[in-house]
């Protein structure tokens, strides 16, 4: 670990601002069309019940509170550890469909910092809700702050550890092979404004000492979890209740990356994803009946 750069536990405890987002059908549209999930409830506006947005639409509405949170984090973070972040985890809990037309309140909070081997492990809330007082959704965000020190801190009733990862049996349950076109990147960034270099400039990448850009982490558990809604729950995007990974390594624009899962129950399947033969994503879901609209 840097001596010099540590994160002070004051960061614990700090609440990102609450923001309100309008969701339109061109934004929701746009994110299932970027993943290539062609399933009707995300494009069929002339059904009787109009339409939902994917269930991982969740981080596209969260992205700009995570954008700009270093200036709410202030000096718990010194500015040399911000370039030295990496995403390392999601943990989604869906309480009810995003739906366009509707109006999201949201809002976040830090509540763990966790020294590890690879560097300090921050965990940060955002909860969304209507503005009607509804929950929408939780998502528990995990990122490493590489090679800097920190002492630990935890909310009360918070956990510090990242997502559960996946531990599958020997043989899975299902296995999807999906292609990962060269303009993957370009198309998740234009469609759903997550917006990092390292994704989209070849030359920015190989500057960070990659060896080419890199696809979205969230992208890449989005086509996870159009295949777990598929297969698991039988179309119907509102049966998945709850999904948590732990990002563990990179894909890389035109390539193909497998997703294999194990049916630990009937609700809760394992899953991983792996890009050019090894596990890029370790995840579970958990899924159950449809909440209310």
């Amino acid at each position: 670990m840097s001596a010099e750069l540590r994160i002070s536990s004051d960061v614990v405890g700090l609440k990102i601002p609450t923001a309100e987002r309008r969701v339109t059908w061109r934004e929701t549209m746009n994110y299932a069309a970027a993943v290539g999930d062609l399933n009707s409830r995300y494009f069929d506006d002339s059904s009787p019940d109009g339409i939902v947005a994917p269930p991982m639409f969740a981080v596209a509405t969260t992205f700009p509170n995570v954008v700009g949170m270093s200036g709410v984090l202030g000096d718990a973070i010194p500015a040399g550890a911000m370039p030295r972040l990496v995403h390392a985890s999601e943990r989604l809990l869906f309480h009810r469909p995003i739906r366009p037309g509707r109006t999201l309140r949201i809002g976040g909070e830090v509540t763990s910092l966790t020294p590890t081997r690879a560097g300090a492990l921050i965990i940060i809330r955002f909860d969304a809700t209507e503005t009607d007082g509804k929950q929408v959704f939780t998502e528990h965000v995990g990122a490493i702050f590489r090679g800097v020190g920190c002492e630990a801190r935890v909310l009360p009733g918070e956990s510090p550890a990242p997502a559960v990862a996946a531990e599958g049996g020997a043989e899975a349950t299902w296995e999807a092979e999906i292609p990962v076109p060269r303009e993957a990147a370009h198309l998740y960034d234009g469609c759903t404004n997550i917006v990092f270099p390292i994704h989209t400039s070849r030359a920015f990448a190989l500057n960070a000492g990659l060896p080419d850009i890199i696809l979205h982490g969230t992208a890449t558990l989005a086509m996870a979890a159009r295949e777990l809604v598929n297969r698991e729950g039988d179309e119907d995007p509102g049966q998945l209740r709850e999904l948590a990974c732990r990002f563990t390594g990179m894909v890389v624009p035109g390539s193909t990356v497998q997703v294999r899962a194990w049916n630990r129950d009937a609700q809760t399947p394992l899953f991983e994803v792996l890009g050019g033969g090894e596990v890029v994503i370790r995840g579970m879901a958990r899924l159950g009946a449809a909440p209310e609209a």
